[in-house]
């Protein structure tokens, strides 16, 4: 199926005399990235004030000139749209937060090929959403472990996705972490600055490994528990399982993590009573800055009710 093109007229600014075309057109159209024009450009979808057509994003760009842009639709995502509850708690035509329930896979992968976060975003988003690589679905840009809860963002347009993403990969995201540990660490605070990747013995964890990826977390000690103790894990970095392999690190694994830790036997029977089967981790802050209207923006969630009750459970 042929995919439907929308025109769009775009006037440059007449201080937009001397800038390169991409930029003087991102300046006027705030809903289209600049990296999607530089394609388009670069594609023959743009022609200038004459009529001709441009194909050069660095090419200077006439000074209060109208230029016609012709944008590819999007086309559909193959991911199924599905009707999942999702706990939204920001959304505007950029982007949305949600808080995620423990349980709920971000991405459709082997074995979990519907009933995912995306298929949610897809059902709830319907008609707006990101169309970066020509098809339209959500811009995840981080995740979250299925059975870890709490706070994600998503874009909902392409120049949303590209300015979280940059954010993400600067490392300017606030993101907070409230986590059940096993053992008392001590110092009660501190940081672990450790290189992550697979793991070479065993491909589905991860593992400190000279020479991975720079991963920093900073924890602090917020309680004192019955053999363990609550910690606020703030990330300077954000690498697959980092919290979980950093605390682990240091002889204080999550408590309930089945991969990389080992539940203390004073802690089973608590477990089983309160049927809690998975890490006691929850994404507690988000503050990041407005992609597109450049507001600084900051989202706190409470430990879900399996976490508090565990919580409770483990005071001394």
């Amino acid at each position: 199926m042929n995919r439907g093109v929308v025109t769009i007229e775009a006037r440059v600014s007449e201080k937009a005399l001397g800038l390169r075309l991409d930029r003087a057109l991102a300046d006027a159209l705030p809903e289209v990235s600049r990296e999607r024009l530089k394609a388009l450009i670069a594609g023959g979808a743009v022609t200038d004030p004459r009529g001709t057509v441009v194909s050069d994003p660095s090419s200077k760009a006439v000074a209060g000139g109208l230029y016609v842009v012709a944008v590819p639709e999007a086309t559909p995502s193959t991911n199924e749209a599905q009707d999942i509850a999702l706990n939204v708690v920001f959304e505007d035509d950029h982007l949305i937060v949600i808080d995620k329930q423990a349980g709920l896979v971000v991405h459709p992968a082997a074995g979990n090929a519907d009933g995912t976060l995306v298929n949610a975003l897809l059902h709830h988003c319907a008609g707006n959403l990101s169309g970066i690589g020509g098809v339209a679905r959500p811009g995840i840009v981080h995740r979250i472990d299925k059975d870890t809860s709490g706070l994600m963002v998503a874009a909902k347009t392409d120049r949303a996705h590209e300015g979280l993403a940059r954010q993400f990969h600067d490392h300017s995201i606030d993101r907070r972490y409230k986590a059940m540990v096993s053992g008392r660490p001590n110092p009660t605070a501190g940081s672990v600055d450790a290189p992550l990747a697979r793991s070479p013995s065993n491909r589905k964890k991860i593992a400190i490994v000279p020479g991975g990826k720079r991963a920093v977390t900073h924890y602090t000690t917020l309680e004192r528990l019955n053999g363990g103790a609550l910690v606020e894990c703030r990330l300077e970095t954000g690498r697959t399982h980092q919290v979980r392999v950093h605390m682990a690190s240091l002889g204080h694994p999550l408590i309930g993590d089945p991969v990389y830790g080992r539940t203390k036997q004073g802690h089973k029977a608590l477990l089983e009573t309160l049927g809690f089967r998975r890490q006691a981790l929850h994404a507690a802050r988000l503050g990041f800055i407005h992609p597109v209207n450049g507001n600084a923006l900051a989202f706190d969630s409470e430990m879900p009710a399996d976490m508090q009750e565990l919580f409770s459970g483990l005071l001394v």
